[in-house]
């Protein structure tokens, strides 16, 4: 695996974080060109090389040497100085201009770190790893740089304990400054993707039954519609008022923060399987599916949160009878189990299955398979509903022979007194 490193400024003000793609987007292999800030309307005058943070603690004979052995440099508005994975041949130190030093963080995008001004160094991180540049400069405008070799560098570490320390500390400033701008930035980052996915959810989703509304609407409002096409019409328009109300649900769950609660009520797991065998035989008589029960109801109390979970066994059933939907001798069957750790409830169904290429997304956000409306919302929630109970849900299938989901709670000791 590719270590991935980054370089810092180790003086000035603390770097940002801005995203810029390379100008040639749409060719990733070759060479990176990063596409400069545009000048500043004014440019800070020049610093003296005595004067610059790296010189500061140097003795008179250190700074001696430094003069005498230093390159001056001078590069163009927009000129690259060096580029990301380069090999590292010395440090630089700014007399006059801006540099700007930038880093990828994926492929067709890279990332500012920070823009330095006259009388700030950089490149130092290669020179005591002794590794490749893990960033690239550019300068953004006209710049003039006192370039130091490796081996001019490496004497004076050796030489001056205080100048290893300084240049030590303000990378670990600066370091810590970047970590901390780069979190906030990634989360920016997925929250925008969050809300990009939940409006294309809501756009796209809500369509239908909208269409359909309207068109039912249209029928029941003609001036010859008979009662019967009207009361067709209502029925129409109810349902779809029950699938936007189902995906409004599922959204505000999605987005729901739940408090940490001290202790969760103690529940007898029987009392509560038994209310949702209920309501699966109900909507299964409805819809014309076969119920086949196996195994024996668990005896054993859990701390649950009844109405959340409710929801879990709610949207498997409702799940599995969409699968076995128009076929003949539809069957869902309900199995329990027990260990020494685990209550285990299977829900099977002899539905059409899912893909295997589909199966191990079907617990991730807006991943949606085999239905004409929903959100992709209701698997990702049981999911994180399970989890928050301590709990494991599983999905198995193979395609045309259906699908079994199985939630596994832990046990947990019984409350005294109950």
């Amino acid at each position: 695996m590719t270590e991935t490193r980054w370089a810092f400024a180790t003086s000035g003000p603390l770097p940002t974080l801005i995203s810029s793609d390379p100008v040639n987007s749409s060719d990733s292999s070759s060479s990176p060109v990063f596409v400069p800030r545009p000048a500043p309307e004014s440019v800070p005058g020049p610093v003296a090389l005595e004067d610059s943070r790296f010189c500061r603690h140097l003795a008179p004979a250190q700074l001696e040497f430094v003069q005498r052995t230093r390159q001056e440099r001078r590069y163009s508005a927009g000129e690259i100085i060096f580029v990301e994975g380069q090999k590292c041949d010395g440090l630089y130190i700014i007399g006059e201009g801006i540099v700007q030093i930038s880093a990828a963080s994926a492929p067709n995008r890279t990332h500012v770190l920070s823009r330095m001004e006259a009388g700030n160094y950089f490149g130092e991180m290669a020179v005591f790893d002794g590794l490749q540049r893990s960033a690239t400069a550019t300068a953004l405008v006209d710049t003039v740089l006192h370039f130091l070799p490796i081996n001019t560098v490496l004497e004076l570490l050796a030489n001056s304990p205080l100048l290893a320390a300084s240049i030590v500390r303000d990378s670990s400033l600066r370091m810590r400054d970047f970590n901390r701008r780069f979190l906030e930035e990634s989360l920016k980052a997925e929250r925008l993707q969050l809300v990009e996915r939940l409006s294309r959810t809501i756009v796209h989703d809500f369509r239908n039954p909208l269409n359909v509304i309207g068109i039912a609407a249209d029928l029941a409002a003609e001036e010859g519609a008979s009662v019967t096409a009207r009361r067709s019409a209502r029925d129409r328009i109810r349902k779809q008022i029950e699938v936007i109300n189902r995906m409004m649900h599922e959204l505000l769950e999605f987005t729901r923060v739940v408090p940490p609660k001290a202790a969760l009520p103690a529940v007898s797991v029987s009392e509560f399987l038994q209310d949702m065998l209920l309501e699966l035989r109900s909507e299964a008589t409805h819809r014309g599916v076969q119920v086949k029960i196996e195994g024996l109801l668990p005896d054993a109390i859990l701390r649950l949160d009844p109405p959340r979970l409710s929801r879990v066994f709610t949207n498997l059933y409702q799940n599995a009878f969409d699968s076995v939907s128009g076929r003949d001798g539809a069957l869902l069957t309900v199995r329990f189990s027990t260990d020494e750790t685990w209550v285990n409830t299977e829900i099977a169904d002899n539905g059409v299955g899912i893909p295997a290429d589909h199966l191990r997304h079907i617990f991730e956000p807006f991943f949606t398979h085999g239905k004409d409306h929903g959100t992709g919302l209701g698997l990702a929630i049981c999911e994180r509903i399970i989890r928050e109970h301590g709990g494991r849900i599983e999905a198995e299938s193979e395609p045309g022979e259906g699908a079994v989901f199985r939630v596994r709670l832990p046990k947990n000791p019984a409350p005294a007194g109950l």
